[in-house]
């Protein structure tokens, strides 16, 4: 029994991750303030209007527009999170218990922070809508896709571009509840949960050992934050721009959602398909 305690359930074992990681001050990113600021340079006042409004596919911005500020974010999140796992590198081996859980912590709370930005440049809804600690279902069972996405799984990208295409189709200005929390699409997110409550148990171990030898430990963990959080920032950046639901649009914000019976598009990001595998399969290349 203590065994299968200590293999337990890495799907619960990623949720606890990411719901602590969405407490942690500054994670959650402000919708019309990040619009506000992200587009100003390149977007007119009434446009930006509209985004925040509605979205900026509504809005009518240009993907080639909003692929750029993309990069920004992630150029900026990327140095960001690179810089702080550098710096917990540097106390070396007596200071792992310390640092090692909040150098995880950081990280995942800067792939939410990237996640966000993302989602609400390419017209996801607002993920944090009180200004509560809770994270409702719905946002969890997305956010653990946007993830999948990241590490490259098979799964969760059909997932996305399935939860995707029924807020497009239905022009919905939240998720969908029921399609995320018990319909078709929650057997995937429960999937891909568990590939990455495993898939991070791994990653925290090769960061624990980078960690080992000062200064050079430091070096390493920074540049090894450097090298897998970038490539998935721009994995999950690429999925969400081909998605029908960032194509810009003139249609008004309106309606229900609706669930589990609306089919699923066949977005552009299925040609990426080289470098998603399915999460029973072999890890994805960076």
């Amino acid at each position: 029994m203590k065994q299968g305690k200590e293999v337990e359930n890495p799907e619960s074992r990623f949720f606890a991750l990411l719901l602590a990681a969405a407490k942690l001050p500054g994670v959650r990113i402000n919708r019309e303030a990040y619009l506000r600021s992200a587009l100003a340079r390149r977007c007119s006042e009434d446009d930006i209007r509209r985004a925040i409004e509605e979205t900026p596919a509504t809005a009518g911005i240009p993907v080639e527009v909003l692929d750029k500020v993309a990069n920004d974010s992630i150029r900026f999140e990327t140095a960001k999170v690179s810089a702080l796992s550098a710096a917990a590198g540097i106390p070396g081996i007596m200071a792992l218990p310390a640092t090692v859980p909040a150098d995880t912590a950081q990280y995942v709370g800067h792939m939410l922070r990237i996640a966000q930005k993302l989602a609400y440049l390419y017209s996801w809804p607002d993920l944090f809508s009180d200004d509560g600690d809770d994270v409702d279902d719905a946002t969890k069972g997305v956010l653990t896709l946007f993830f999948g996405v990241m590490f490259g799984t098979k799964s969760a990208n059909v997932a996305v571009g399935k939860v995707a295409g029924m807020m497009a189709e239905q022009v919905a200005k939240k998720l969908p509840q029921k399609a995320l929390t018990h319909g078709v699409v929650y057997p995937m997110v429960k999937k891909v949960a568990g590939y990455l409550g495993v898939k991070m148990t791994t990653q925290s171990f090769a960061t624990t050992v980078s960690k080992a030898i000062p200064l050079v430990g430091a070096a390493v963990s920074g540049g090894l934050t450097l090298a897998t959080y970038l490539p998935m920032a721009k994995r999950l950046k690429r999925h969400l721009a081909d998605l029908p639901l960032a194509q810009p649009s003139d249609r008004v914000m309106e309606g229900e959602v609706v669930e589990d019976q609306v089919p699923f598009p066949t977005p552009r990001a299925e040609q990426h398909g080289a470098e998603a595998t399915d999460v029973e399969l072999e890890e994805p290349q960076p």
